[in-house]
């Protein structure tokens, strides 16, 4: 063998490559990412990665039958359950198929997936328990083309957040981001709400219960085919995180509210998951 092929031979066979004995699942909630699905899983590094996980809420294009050609894992939504409820319905497929890592990575291209190994170590080692890709760390948000009422509601929310949970994370709202198996079995997601503040109330529930958060840097790319909520909801989920804040802080008073009760509902892992591939 030469020296070319020598370099090359640990990565000819990256699927029984493990990070510290553990199994990394990517899961990819997806509604009509047919268009920037394939440029997503391309840019994933495999040797990282076990098994990637797609589930379909119900998308008006040919998402499932794009994520069908390129392998992946697939379930189809017969019903749109909302992003939230399309996160629940990916974090119990990831645990049911022996995850010890879980990455959420959009299919909508607008995060670089070349940043999955760094998620993945600083979880597999026993630094964190979740790390999350903040676009606020450097500036590479407003140059990636993030609409700036986005990128100071962001700033702002942020803020809000830091203080009154006494944290310092530099971003609360983006949507790629890692955990152990540990904390999607501990945390009551099923309690969560089905839309888009369930991303937030993720966080809050990680504080609460005390694990450990890291962050790492992440650019952006904003553009026609990446998905982006729009002005009104947006406002729908400002709102929303502001009251997330306060029932957080409430919580820690002792008055706690439905996702911070001792008896909130966890992930229901007992029922059979249908899948339109695998």
């Amino acid at each position: 063998m030469n020296k070319k092929g020598a370099f090359l031979a640990p990565f000819l066979f990256y699927n029984i490559v493990m990070i510290n004995d553990k199994k990394v699942v990517i899961i990819m909630p997806a509604y009509n990412a047919e268009k920037t699905l394939k440029q997503t899983y391309d840019e994933i590094y495999k040797p990282f990665v076990d098994e990637v996980i797609l589930v379909d809420d119900n998308s008006q294009d040919n998402t499932k039958l794009v994520s069908k050609e390129l392998n992946i894992t697939t379930i189809v939504h017969k019903e749109n359950k909302g992003y939230g409820g399309n996160q629940k319905s990916c974090y119990k497929a990831a645990l049911k198929a022996g995850a010890d890592i879980v990455v959420m990575l959009h299919p909508d291209y607008q995060y670089t997936p070349k940043l999955i190994p760094a998620l993945v170590c600083m979880i597999a080692f026993g630094q964190y328990d979740a790390v999350l890709a903040s676009r606020m760390l450097g500036n590479s948000a407003l140059k990636g083309g993030m609409p700036l009422y986005k990128f100071i509601a962001n700033k702002f929310l942020t803020w809000f957040e830091n203080l009154f949970t006494g944290e310092k994370l530099t971003e609360y709202h983006t949507g790629f981001r890692g955990f152990t198996k540990e904390v999607l079995e501990t945390l009551p997601l099923g309690e969560c709400d089905d839309d888009f503040i369930f991303d937030n109330e993720m966080i809050a529930l990680l504080f609460y219960n005390n694990f450990k958060i890291g962050e790492v840097s992440c650019p952006t790319k904003y553009f026609k085919e990446a998905s982006s909520i729009n002005f009104i909801r947006s406002c729908k989920y400002g709102f929303g995180v502001l009251a997330v804040s306060l029932k957080y802080r409430l919580a820690k008073m002792g008055l706690k509210s439905r996702i911070f009760r001792p008896d909130a509902k966890k992930l229901d892992l007992d029922t059979e998951i249908e899948y339109y591939f695998k």
